[in-house]
């Protein structure tokens, strides 16, 4: 399986690194192209998204590499290390530095030194592609975190998945540009979307939103989360982690998501268009009676 392009070890390419604190690249570029139509064709400029290698450095230890869309960037590395387990709060993330690299960027996170203990005792050296959430990831035994069910929450009215579905696309701002994005949406009981993240990754406009919703002190029994893409396992874990108990997506759910979700307390939906959905675990946390 190919994978991402390793970034420099910073400890011996210091050099090749420049602060990022205000001076992110842009999430898309235009570039020359050909468009035809028929028999026709002319020159023109387009939009296309950017994909960059991102790498995770946890108290100097290089841990995951991802490709990434390079915008809301702290968003991804709190939002990753809460769904991924390696912090379980907020506050055990105690800085975060971004830098250029020749590869592609480096984000630098000083943690609590017992989370980094425990990192260090489960370490898997992870390079992810875009759309593949498990890259990397060492043994069989790496897939099963064990997962608190989620709590009970006040049911979601369907009528608030229609409104939030209705809403999704005049949130998607990267996706109206170049058409490249996945988009996962925080969506209120009333139907309203509060936060919504885009990346060329699903995975990771997840996590940028998850850690968006950690930053700001959301709380996560009063709406659901709303995904672009088909629902994987990861995904599943990823909001089971943060107890979360409701995911909405526009496409598929996969068999093995389901389990999890089944396990897990999570009510899981997919197919998500206009006023229909497919609901596949839970389906009292969408007000249906099982």
């Amino acid at each position: 399986m190919p994978h991402a392009p390793a970034l420099p070890d910073p400890s011996c390419a210091t050099s090749t690194l420049r602060a990022l604190d205000a001076d992110t690249p842009p999430a898309h570029r235009p570039l020359p192209v050909c468009r035809v139509e028929g028999t026709q064709a002319w020159s023109g400029v387009d939009e296309v998204i950017e994909e960059v290698p991102v790498a995770l450095v946890f108290n100097g230890i290089s841990h995951a590499v991802l490709l990434a869309t390079p915008a809301d960037l702290d968003d991804l590395a709190l939002g990753f290390s809460l769904s991924e387990g390696i912090l379980d709060s907020r506050g055990e993330l105690y800085d975060l530095e971004c830098f250029g690299a020749t590869h592609g960027i480096e984000l630098r996170l000083e943690i609590a030194s017992s989370r980094f203990a425990d990192l260090k005792t489960r370490r898997r050296n992870l390079a992810g592609r875009t759309g593949c959430g498990l890259c990397g990831v060492e043994s069989l035994d790496a897939l099963a975190r064990p997962l608190t069910p989620v709590a009970a929450f006040t049911p979601i009215p369907i009528a608030s998945v229609t409104l939030g579905l209705a809403k999704l696309p005049a949130w998607q701002r990267l996706r109206e540009i170049t058409g490249a994005v996945h988009a996962a949406a925080w969506i209120g009981r009333d139907g309203h979307i509060r936060a919504l993240r885009e990346d060329v990754g699903r995975h990771n406009a997840l996590d940028k939103l998850l850690g968006h919703l950690a930053r700001e002190g959301v709380d996560r029994r009063d709406g659901f989360v709303l995904v672009s893409s088909r629902a994987s396992y990861e995904m599943v874990q990823k909001v089971a982690m943060l107890g979360i108990g409701c995911l909405v997506a526009v496409s598929a759910p996969t068999a093995l998501a389901v389990k999890l979700a089944t396990e897990a307390g999570v009510t899981l939906a997919g197919f998500a268009r206009g006023e229909k959905l497919v609901v596949y675990s839970h389906p009292a946390g969408l007000g249906i009676p099982a």
